[in-house]
């Protein structure tokens, strides 16, 4: 499967009722969720590291073709240095690995003040991931990397590792009017939108706006953008986030029609194909047992 897409999360109470049937248990939040999209950003990675029976539980509740892309830990990515974090990004890695094919390409978030003077030690880090084989993207956040030099160096090394670059696209909750971030404790970054692929992989997170209809100009350029990649053998996770989570599902499902309606050879919507009450009851009926 050439595109997968998703949100941030898989557990939202808030859901039930529109992604989720009425009445769904949290216990099975993941199995609905995961018959209804194709992939999910591990953003609970980034602030909690599951043990190893939870992560072979997210592999049995999924179906087959069915992607999680974790990120590293907080612990790990927000201390200063990545270098030293190596071996317990490593055994994360691992850890990670008994999702067996659920498992897509991991992310390493860094912080605002990760800047390019820490150039050396980002090289050297990901050096060493890149002999593990396992998938990898890079989200920089400090504004250095990307002006010149410093985003034709971070983008070179990046395509010489094989290691992708996530994608981050704030656009619409700066650009359009009445900013749903107002009061947010978790405001995403200002950044410039640089749309660029480093390798076989692109992780594209947007971030939305609450209302449908302002995200409408960007979701068109994503659709030919990503229509783009696909041409050009390039493996696409689309992630949409937003500050009114409640949202984020119908821009993705809208998104996949806009897709469609520009003739990407994507894959069918699961949610789009859900038709009978059997296939809704069934993940609530198992967690009786």
């Amino acid at each position: 499967m050439s595109f997968r897409i998703g949100c941030a999360i898989w557990a939202y109470k808030g859901w039930v009722g529109d992604l989720f049937p009425l009445k769904s248990r949290a216990n099975d939040f993941l199995n609905l969720y995961s018959h209804r999209f194709t992939c999910v950003e591990g953003n609970t990675t980034f602030y909690s590291v599951p043990n190893a029976e939870t992560v072979a539980r997210w592999a049995t509740e999924t179906p087959l073709g069915f992607k999680f892309c974790p990120k590293l830990p907080k612990k790990l990515t927000h201390n200063g240095l990545l270098e030293p974090s190596l071996p317990e990004a490593l055994k994360f890695l691992e850890l990670m690995q008994g999702l067996g094919d659920r498992l897509g390409p991991l992310m390493l978030q860094l912080p605002p003040s990760y800047s390019p003077a820490r150039l050396r030690d980002l090289t050297n880090f990901l050096s060493r991931w890149s002999k593990t084989g396992a998938p990898l993207a890079v989200e920089v956040r400090h504004l250095e990397w990307f002006r010149e030099p410093h985003k034709s160096h971070l983008n070179a090394m990046l395509e010489d590792l094989a290691i992708g670059r996530v994608v981050l696209d704030t656009r619409p909750v700066y650009e359009c009017e009445n900013d749903p971030q107002i009061g947010s404790e978790r405001k995403k970054p200002n950044v410039p939108l640089q749309p660029v692929t480093t390798a076989n992989v692109a992780l594209i997170r947007y971030i939305s706006h609450p209302n449908l209809e302002s995200n409408d100009q960007y979701l068109q350029e994503w659709a030919e953008l990503v229509n783009r990649y696909l041409k050009q053998n390039v493996q696409v996770y689309f992630f949409v986030h937003c500050p009114i989570e409640a949202r984020s599902p119908q821009t993705a499902r809208h998104f996949q029609q806009l897709l469609e309606q520009h003739g990407a050879s994507v894959p069918p919507l699961p949610w789009n194909t859900i038709h009978s009450k059997a296939t809704e009851q069934a993940p609530s009926q198992l967690s009786l047992f």
